[in-house]
């Protein structure tokens, strides 16, 4: 399988893929990527016709400079159109909902190669996002994190977990479930994505940005968005602090010219650095490039 192109996606901004209103109201926004809607927002008697126009109107969004994501539907008769339509060169990722198990995933990726194949795209081109959405698939989260090469990240969805678990949508509830997921991501390599709240809750944005930040806090790298106004207070939660990054750059500066003496630890402004706080100031630095790569990579497409 072809390595394929490894994006930093902050906020990922859902639009409905039937209305063009919104579409074109998207593509004015900053996400990171935009996120094309076939499940939940799509009404059933729309989804045929608006199936056919995914590959055009991700090539609009891919042509004003954005990464984009198609969530699909879950049933398999549905699915399988789903993906046989949205596998094309302008279409980074798919996201899974209702992700039970790791085999579903495999089930999933044949279907992709053949696909890939047909449509003369490298193996490996289109990535994964697995929603783990019910009972069976928090108790399979290791399986899924660690089932493809294809998977990007994996994210909790709030609302139809409480539904399985019949549980409240709150902090106290959901904090389990996502660290969950969070040190599965972790264990298999993948970027864990999302907070401790439901992604509905839009209208307080205050409150939204403290959400992300905690998530931030945590270990979450991004975050499905709503509504347009989460889409700033997400990629501003998850982009390093500025003088974060260079504090990082200027002590692991310090701690390698320490090592290259033959020293184990060394002092930075006052507080002790061993190889533990150097690795967590080059994974601030490696993170800040990241995000810095690929908001170059969107301004040499828009400038195309």
């Amino acid at each position: 399988m072809t390595k394929p192109y490894t994006p930093t996606w902050r906020s990922m901004l859902f639009v409905p893929a039937h209305i063009d209103k919104f579409i074109q109201s998207a593509l004015r926004r900053n996400a990171d990527a935009i996120q094309l809607d076939l499940e939940d927002a799509c009404p059933p008697d729309l989804k045929a016709d608006t199936r056919k126009e995914i590959p055009r109107i991700a090539q609009q969004a891919a042509d004003a400079g954005f990464d984009v994501i198609v969530r699909v539907n879950r049933p398999w008769r549905l699915l399988v159109r789903d993906l046989e339509a949205c596998v094309h060169p302008a279409v980074q990722a798919i996201t899974l909902p209702k992700v039970p198990d790791g085999s579903f995933l495999r089930s999933v990726c044949e279907i992709l190669d053949e696909c890939e194949a047909q449509a003369g795209l490298p193996n490996g081109h289109t990535r994964l996002i697995a929603m783990v959405e019910d009972a069976e698939g928090l108790g399979n989260l290791d399986d899924i994190a660690s089932a493809t090469p294809r998977l990007y990240g994996v994210i909790v969805g709030a609302e139809d977990l409480a539904v399985s678990m019949r549980m409240a949508v709150d902090p106290d509830t959901l904090y389990v479930p996502n660290i969950m997921a969070l040190t599965a991501c972790r264990r298999a390599g993948v970027a864990p994505l999302g907070f401790i709240g439901s992604v509905a809750d839009y209208a307080d944005q205050d409150k939204f940005r403290e959400t992300v930040q905690r998530a931030s806090r945590l270990g979450f790298e991004g975050a499905f968005c709503v509504h347009p106004t989460q889409v700033d207070a997400a990629n501003e939660a998850f982009s390093p602090d500025p003088e974060a990054v260079d504090r990082a750059r200027r002590l692991l500066a310090t701690y390698e010219a320490e090592m290259a003496a033959g020293r184990g630890a060394c002092t930075f402004e006052g507080r002790m650095v061993d190889a533990p706080v150097a690795m967590q100031a080059q994974q601030l630095i490696e993170r800040a490039d990241a995000i810095e790569a690929m908001t170059q990579r969107r301004q040499s497409k828009q400038a195309e």
